[in-house]
């Protein structure tokens, strides 16, 4: 799944970026038109972290039922 930040998210963002311009958005707002989009398709939201790790120190991590 890509994710933002990724090669294939932003690929996919300038893309919508350049047909938003093309369809008259204003190019202000076209990247934030974007974004919204991809934002919007759950196939290009944020997984959250990988690992233990990736959830921060340990003392601060939500509490995980076993």
């Amino acid at each position: 799944m890509p994710e933002p930040g990724s090669k294939k998210y932003d690929t996919k963002r300038a893309r919508l970026r350049k047909e938003a311009e093309d369809s008259g958005v204003p190019d202000k707002h076209a990247n934030e038109q974007a974004n919204e989009n991809l934002q919007a398709d759950p196939h290009y939201r944020s997984s959250g972290p990988r690992t233990e790790r990736g959830s921060g120190p340990e003392s601060e991590r939500s509490e995980r039922p076993d």
